[in-house]
């Protein structure tokens, strides 16, 4: 690990053990060498670059303060470069999709060994608040619904890091959700067959069967992969024959 990543994982710790709020301010700048035990170079790189992200912010004569919770850093740490590598690589997606497979099977199969009725009743909530918004028409609101129904199953595992994990994921599923939406949720037998899928999910949690409930989440993620890429091919031999008739 670089001396600054180093520096920055010291801070963080410092913060979180000292459970400091977004207004709090830091310890003036040799207090705080002392406490972390680094040179004043290194813990002025780290901050600046913290105060950069807009994590941190710096007042003339007063001092450095907290802007950003700290639990909310690996958004920016995480999600902001994937973002740009979606916008620069639409094909990107795809390794988002293979990430959420890793990821979300292992939050399905701790949530249904451990979730309690509040957190299946939250999922439960967010399962039919997907159906509600599809059914209305309002595909932003379902995709947000959407990208919560998977949030709580994180929530529901009770393994504080990869609840963290997952929020600092949330935007950027959030942003692949819309995008699956775009190419599957507009065909009704798609929209049905995903609904299934999810309520596979959520049953399976519901009656705590850890190998169902990973399996579900697994293979719904797959078939999200298999039919964006399927709709994709279709598009671009509908294109290629577009331009066939114009010649």
């Amino acid at each position: 690990m670089k001396v600054s990543d180093q520096v920055l994982q010291n801070l963080r710790i410092f913060i979180e053990e000292n459970n400091m709020q977004v207004g709090d301010r830091l310890p003036a700048e040799r207090k705080l060498c002392e406490q972390l035990g680094v040179s004043r170079s290194s813990l002025r790189e780290a901050i600046q670059q913290l105060i950069s992200q807009g994590l941190l912010i710096s007042k003339v004569g007063a001092g450095t303060y907290l802007k950003q919770a700290s639990t909310d850093w690996s958004h920016h740490q995480i999600v902001q470069p994937l973002s740009g590598l979606i916008d620069e690589d639409p094909l990107y997606r795809f390794d988002i999709q293979e990430a959420r497979i890793v990821l979300e099977g292992g939050t399905a199969w701790y949530a249904a060994q451990r979730a309690t009725p509040a957190d299946i009743k939250k999922i439960r909530e967010y399962y039919e608040q997907i159906s509600y918004f599809q059914s209305i028409g309002d595909a932003d609101q379902a995709s947000m619904a959407d990208a919560y129904f998977h949030q709580a199953i994180a929530e529901a595992t009770h393994n504080l890091v990869l609840i963290q994990v997952m929020r600092g994921f949330f935007d950027l599923l959030q942003y692949n959700v819309v995008l699956g939406r775009r190419k599957i949720y507009s065909d009704p037998e798609r929209f049905d067959q995903i609904r299934d899928q999810h309520l596979q999910v959520m049953e399976a949690i519901e009656r705590k069967d850890p190998e169902a409930a990973r399996n579900a989440v697994c293979g719904h993620i797959e078939f999200v992969i298999q039919q964006v890429r399927l709709i994709e091919d279709e598009e671009a031999r509908f294109k290629r024959a577009s331009r066939l008739n114009r010649m």
